[in-house]
């Protein structure tokens, strides 16, 4: 039979993925607009174990929504992030910082991000849930990468396919060999 997990069980079995979670991971939002979106993103985020946050645009300026907060429940208190004005700022400091920026990205020349090798630091760009990443963005990106998807729908909620990204670069970090 099968049961739910006590709140000791669940602290034990989170526990256990942590210490297999080495690899830095982050994010960068170009202009993501609706309080749905950036606060199921700041929950994911945390869920996830985000180490930074770039917030460009809209971003920057709807982290203190109301609606934002509502929806986060309060996971910011685990995440750091820095506002910037310019998307290209912003990769800029993330390359510094040693991460490698994968764009997610319905575009020409765009990988299955199940494809790529997400090695080391990862930091994913996520864009306008419109308009996507701007195209000042795509010539500072070590790669862009999309989800593939099968059925009549053909994109996914700018939250969805964030929350669906950060649990690939997981899930490969977490099958490789535990001596690499």
């Amino acid at each position: 039979m099968t049961r739910n997990l006590n709140p000791t069980e669940l602290k034990r079995l989170h526990r256990d993925w942590r210490k297999r979670t080495d690899r830095k991971l982050a994010l960068l939002l170009e202009d993501v607009q609706q309080p749905f979106n950036l606060g199921a993103i700041l929950r994911t985020a945390a869920a996830y174990r985000v180490d930074h946050l770039w917030l460009v645009g809209a971003a920057a300026q709807e982290i203190g929504n109301a609606k934002v907060h509502k929806t986060a429940m309060g996971s910011q208190r685990f995440l750091t992030w820095t506002r910037c004005e310019e998307v290209t700022d912003a990769i800029t400091d993330a390359k510094a910082q040693g991460y490698h920026v994968v764009g997610i990205e319905l575009a020409e020349n765009a990988v299955p991000l199940f494809d790529l090798p997400l090695a080391g630091a990862t930091c994913l760009a996520i864009g306008h849930e419109d308009r996507g990443l701007s195209t000042a963005c795509f010539p500072l990106l070590d790669a862009v990468a999309y989800l593939p998807l099968v059925g009549r729908i053909g994109s996914l909620n700018a939250a969805t396919a964030t929350a669906i990204a950060l649990a690939e670069v997981r899930r490969q970090e977490w099958q490789r060999p535990s001596d690499a």
